[in-house]
């Protein structure tokens, strides 16, 4: 590696990650970077790494905040460089030669990072920083406590055959993490070409496909991702990575992979999050069964009429169709009448809006920003005295290299450099909306308008941060905190005074009736019974895959075994027979390729905290300037920088109520 990082090194000046970007806002060269680029500059910028590490180990001096934890945090400056830019294009627009790159930076990635936390000296030098804490600021003690943890975490304490063995867990799960999600890339391509739409058009497609024969087809082409053998199955990366999960958590000493991944998150152990979710999935249970009569009566109906045979019952494949049946009836809602008002660049419009509105932040489109997509758009957010918050980019559009779902991340951190200077971050959202056709522009539906809202509320966290270190600014909070503020944000979607702003009619120009908006806000407590029941089903469903133990895991053999597992899971969390887990194991890439390990139940556990908290703004006031204040010194602004709850209790004034959510998705009746 050494000798490939000092050849990249002379050849520094034809690699564009080894030269300071004359860019606007430093945003990176897109159109200057080649994919032979980026393993020169991620090897230099390991061994880069590698050099300023030894050199804080060196230092003479007692370890402080500043020489050692702070010197952490400055370090690996190409390293983030490289990486912001790579790793984001490697989930948007994953290219067969980007996945080669991934699939050769992966595990010597890995190996440099357990070289850094099982270096025993450094770890010294840390540990004597975190044992005397008393002089720093707040924000440095959660850094000191953040990295000292990551050590320990990480298997410092292990005598060198532990170390060994845990570095070699930490290699193959990342080989095997990568494989699963290119694995569910190809099955996601393999559906569209079978069946004609994307996975992200799935729930649009069953919800409008008259043809019973073909809704059934759709879904178990859907639900059997990764479970069809061939070299993109699932099965055997499941149960390996499941095994070596639990290894590494018993080398730890914990005694499942949920107790380890657990004990550094809000909720803390397994058993509360099992209590919290058990609550949940009666209530949406109770509420999916009155759901199914609603909709049997209108396949009756249909019945009746000669459109199906007799004893025609709802099956899985029956329900987005029936549902929007019910809803029609209930509410005099079509989603064909609501998607005109709710086109692509509108809902962007709105988006940016609601941001003003509330927190006074300013988005101008930045065509000076150079994309990585031509579908790709630049924006500049500025704040109320004019001051740069950062960049943001929208990725929006499906495309066949891009991972499915939608999500935020940083090409650029926020932090505080060595000179004091406020480093903005850059951050991108990245969507798998339906693209325009030469008939129609892209319309999105109500859910897609949510989830808008929803990711730049993630943006929004991270813009507004005002953190000194990178490891606790924007969104590196707990897991089961981050996505209150996504969360929180889609509260905002449908506010009257909101969609007045954005909601017209692409094709005349008039805004969105107010009878149309009354009936959306009437509607979005609608179908919660499946909506939270299959949500919650997926988040027992990672807790009972990480609740497992070794032994338990040696039982499991094949594929048919997997299946027999989820069975038996679904019968015992109350699952009825229509509703299936939102993701199935072998294509949840949540929590075997995305970092939701054991944590997939954070959307639940974060929205009692998201409701809880614009509960209060409806009490105070829902355009209240005050509140918001509040809400963004307390939260934005501070990141990680403070205990979760300690945050929520200074802005709310009490602990969250659980019953928020339940209220918010109307299944406290």
């Amino acid at each position: 590696m050494a000798a490939v990082a000092m050849t990249a090194c002379t050849q520094g000046n034809k690699n564009i990650f080894f030269q300071e970007w004359d860019t606007p806002y430093g945003t990176a060269p897109f159109s200057k970077i080649t994919n032979a680029d980026y393993m020169p500059a991620f090897l230099e910028g390991i061994e880069r790494q590698k050099k300023e590490i030894a050199d804080i180990v060196a230092n003479p001096d007692a370890p402080t905040f500043e020489n050692t934890i702070a010197a952490y945090e400055l370090s690996g400056s190409l390293l983030a460089k490289v990486g912001g830019v790579f790793y984001n294009i490697s989930e948007s627009d994953a290219t067969p030669e980007i996945q080669a790159i991934v699939d050769e930076i992966t595990p010597i990635a890995t190996a440099a990072e357990d070289e850094i936390f099982m270096d025993g000296a450094f770890f010294a030098r840390v540990k004597a920083v975190y044992d005397n804490m008393d002089g720093l600021t707040r924000e440095q003690q959660m850094v000191t406590k953040k990295l000292y943890d990551r050590f320990v975490r990480n298997g410092v304490a292990l005598d060198e055959a532990g170390q060994a063995r845990f570095k070699e867990i930490n290699s193959r799960l990342a080989v095997l993490s990568q494989k699963f999600g290119n694995n569910l890339l190809a099955e996601n391509n393999a559906f569209k070409d079978k069946i004609g739409v994307t996975v992200s058009q799935y729930s649009s497609f069953m919800t409008t496909c008259e043809d019973r024969a073909k809704r059934e087809e759709a879904f178990k082409a859907y639900s059997s991702r990764g479970n069809n053998g061939g070299e993109n199955d699932n099965n055997q990366i499941v149960l390996e990575i499941m095994k070596l999960r639990t290894e590494q958590a018993n080398l730890l000493g914990y005694n499942t992979s949920a107790e380890y991944l657990l004990d550094n998150k809000m909720a803390g152990d397994p058993a509360t999050v099992d209590e919290f979710l058990e609550k949940i999935m009666a209530s949406s249970m109770k509420k999916a069964k009155e759901e199914i009569a609603d909709m049997q009566k209108v396949m009756d109906d249909d019945i009746k009429a000669g459109l199906l045979p007799k004893g025609s019952k709802i099956q899985p494949w029956d329900w987005f169709y029936y549902a929007e049946k019910v809803r029609k009836i209930k509410y005099d809602l079509d989603e064909e009448q609501t998607k005109p008002y709710f086109q692509v660049d509108s809902v962007r419009k709105g988006v940016f809006y609601a941001a003003n509105k509330i927190y006074g932040i300013t988005v101008e489109e930045a065509p000076e920003v150079e994309v990585y997509n031509p579908e790709v758009k630049a924006y500049k957010l500025t704040d109320k005295d004019g001051s740069l918050l950062g960049i943001f980019y929208s990725d929006y559009f499906t495309r066949d290299t891009k991972r499915g779902g939608a999500w935020m991340n940083n090409f650029r951190d926020q932090y505080v450099d060595a000179k004091g200077n406020d480093i903005r971050p850059v951050i991108v959202n990245v969507c798998n909306f339906p693209p325009a056709t030469a008939e129609v522009p892209s319309m999105l539906t109500i859910d897609q308008t949510q989830t808008a809202f929803h990711e730049f509320g993630h943006a929004l966290h991270g813009f507004l941060t005002k953190c000194h270190y990178k490891d606790v600014s924007g969104t590196s909070v707990a897991r089961d905190f981050v996505e209150m503020f996504s969360q929180f944000n889609e509260h905002w979607a449908f506010q009257k005074d909101i969609l007045s702003a954005y909601a017209n009619d692409y094709r005349t120009g008039e805004p969105i009736p107010a009878e149309l908006v009354e009936k959306i806000g009437n509607s979005l407590k609608f179908n919660q019974g499946f909506t939270t029941g299959e949500l919650c089903a997926a988040s027992i469903l990672d807790m009972k895959w990480h609740e497992l133990t070794a032994a338990d895991l040696e039982k499991f053999t094949d594929a048919q075994s997997i299946r027999d597992f989820e069975t038996k899971a679904c019968k015992e969390m109350g699952l009825i027979d229509e509703i299936i887990p939102r993701y199935r194991t072998t294509y949840f890439n949540h929590i075997f390729n995305s970092g939701y390990s054991a944590g997939y139940y954070s959307y639940l556990w974060s929205e009692v905290l998201d409701t809880d908290a614009f509960e209060y703004f409806q009490q105070k006031g829902i355009y209240n300037p005050d509140v918001a204040k509040s809400f963004r010194e307390t939260f934005l602004e501070r990141g990680g920088s403070e205990e979760p709850m300690t945050l929520f209790r200074s802005f709310r004034g009490a602990d969250p109520d659980a019953g928020a959510l339940l209220r918010n998705r109307g299944l406290d009746e």
